[in-house]
């Protein structure tokens, strides 16, 4: 009989103490999930529901292979925008729990709402698929994308023949371009390489393959010292022009109250970032040397006037001088637009 009644204490002990495992990370999941929106800024401390801290002995956070230790949204750990970590609850006993979480990191201070004024139109070619646009003097360089029908082109800015054109291999899907000097470079979509020509004769000078970290080719575009580049993510890549294979760093965007993923054409202009959301009439402003947004542009008027189907969508940014010209996919129209805050 005793040794029954010591079993059946012994369940009752451990079907205890596996709900209070379940309560507690239960408790932690609906912190988590209820943070998500609210979001964190970096410095701020991740404070734990009190039926966690209370019934743990230490607990540290699991980025893939690194550990941190301190309950701080650290900037050398976290990045902006959604962050998929792993809590490790050491529990007095010595036993471990562990809760899959995702902390979303904001930008501290509100982005702006800028404003737009169309003062002139030229013409653009309603067959150009626009996956890159560049501006170099008064010469659009475009480069046109899908398979099959991908090329590289340049033509002046108010006319739509082309100076110079060269056509892709069928299996290359042509994405974001930039000039560096006297070379130009060429993202493509899935194919995980890029292209460097002579910008003058679109000789081809040699290819590059993507660093690790990036997973495919979208915008493109520099400040003169790097290759600025995205790949349909958050995140946005610096790589060295004399080595594009080469990641110097990222950054990751996000705004006051939301991320952004889905970071597609791209264009530098007097010391920020501009990028546009894939499928979206938006326009950010980014710092570049943190991600954060700092102001957005609403282009829905001119995004409606050339929407036709689910591919005419915004898909080019350049400057010709302090005012930015805006296209996108089979538009007939570039616009170009005064810019203000």
């Amino acid at each position: 009989m005793k040794k029954y009644i010591f079993v059946g204490l012994l369940s009752l002990f451990l079907l205890t103490a596996c709900n209070k495992d379940k309560e507690i990370l239960n408790s932690l999941n609906s912190y988590s999930t209820s943070m998500e929106s609210k979001g964190y800024h970096f410095g701020d401390a991740l404070d734990l529901p009190k039926d966690v801290t209370d019934n743990a002995e230490s607990i540290s956070i699991s980025f893939g292979d690194k550990d941190l230790d301190k309950m701080v949204v650290d900037p050398n750990y976290f990045t902006l925008g959604e962050n998929d970590i792993t809590y490790n609850i050491t529990k007095k006993n010595g036993e471990i729990l562990q809760q899959d979480a995702t902390i979303n990191v904001f930008a501290k201070n509100p982005e702006k709402k800028l404003s737009h004024e169309i003062v002139k139109e030229y013409p653009h070619d309603t067959k150009n698929f626009t996956e890159g646009f560049f501006l170099d003097g008064n010469t659009v360089y475009e480069s046109i994308g899908l398979e099959g029908k991908s090329k590289l082109m340049k033509y002046t800015l108010g006319s739509t023949t082309p100076i110079l054109e060269v056509k892709q291999p069928d299996d290359i899907f042509s994405e974001g371009i930039s000039i560096v000097g006297d070379k130009l470079y060429q993202l493509t979509y899935t194919t995980k390489f890029g292209y460097i020509y002579d910008k003058n004769t679109f000789k081809v000078l040699g290819k590059f393959d993507y660093p690790p970290m990036i997973s495919q080719g979208w915008g493109m575009t520099t400040d003169g010292k790097s290759l600025i580049v995205s790949d349909g993510t958050k995140n946005i890549y610096f790589l060295d022009p004399n080595d594009p294979s080469k990641l110097e760093r990222y950054i990751s965007v996000a705004g006051h109250t939301e991320g952004f993923d889905n970071i597609n054409e791209l264009e530098y202009h007097n010391g920020f970032i501009y990028a546009n959301i894939w499928q979206k009439p938006t326009v950010l402003k980014i710092n570049p040397a943190n991600g954060e947004v700092v102001g957005v542009f609403d282009f829905s008027d001119i995004f409606n006037k050339n929407k036709v189907d689910e591919n005419s969508v915004l898909n080019g940014i350049a400057f010709k001088g302090d005012n930015m010209l805006v296209t996108g996919k089979n538009w007939s129209k570039i616009y170009e637009v005064k810019i203000s805050e």
